[in-house]
């Protein structure tokens, strides 16, 4: 990929100029990445008929246990009804539980039972080791531009629901 063009404009700053060849090729590059990024969580997920929506909500519910159906709607930006089709799987098979909220008997909490909670390990760990091969091999610096890219790719709900996962931690 051609080296992207720098100007500096009036106060000194430095303002990166891509050109449309080098967007696409970044464009396809994220294709790519996320094609391996779900390359071995797809496998493992296919042994048991799952697909990536069963990942993200198991994902999410492990990141925020006791979240409520509502809260991962807006996590996963998903309808209600898709929603509802992934849980009574999970549910079903005995991955999540499904509480009725103590202060709203309409809420329900969602968590992670023993099953499920391995079953996020399993998935999460071969990411980890993708996305730690990935980094070891990209730098430090390298790491931290991609995760400013990342953030600054989000709209501001995303970057607020974001920050409120990883602050949450």
């Amino acid at each position: 990929m051609a080296e992207p063009e720098r100007m500096t404009a009036q106060g000194g700053e430095a303002l990166l100029f891509l050109t449309d060849e080098q967007l696409r090729q970044g464009i396809e590059a994220m294709f790519f990445a996320y094609r391996g990024f779900t390359a071995d969580p797809d496998r493992i997920l296919e042994t048991l008929s799952y697909g990536r929506a069963h990942h993200r909500a198991i994902h999410f519910i492990n990141c925020v246990p006791g979240t409520t159906v509502n809260n991962l709607l807006s996590i996963l930006g998903v309808t209600k009804q898709s929603l509802n089709r992934v849980l009574r799987t999970l549910i079903a098979d005995g991955l999540v539980e499904s509480r009725v909220g103590r202060s709203d008997k309409r809420e329900r909490h969602l968590y992670l039972t023993e099953r499920g909670q391995g079953l996020e390990r399993q998935l999460s760990d071969a990411q980890r080791a993708r996305m730690r091969q990935a980094y070891r091999q990209a730098g430090p610096d390298a790491v931290a531009g991609f995760r400013t890219v990342l953030e600054a790719m989000m709209d501001s709900e995303q970057q607020r629901q974001y920050r409120a996962l990883r602050t949450g931690r």
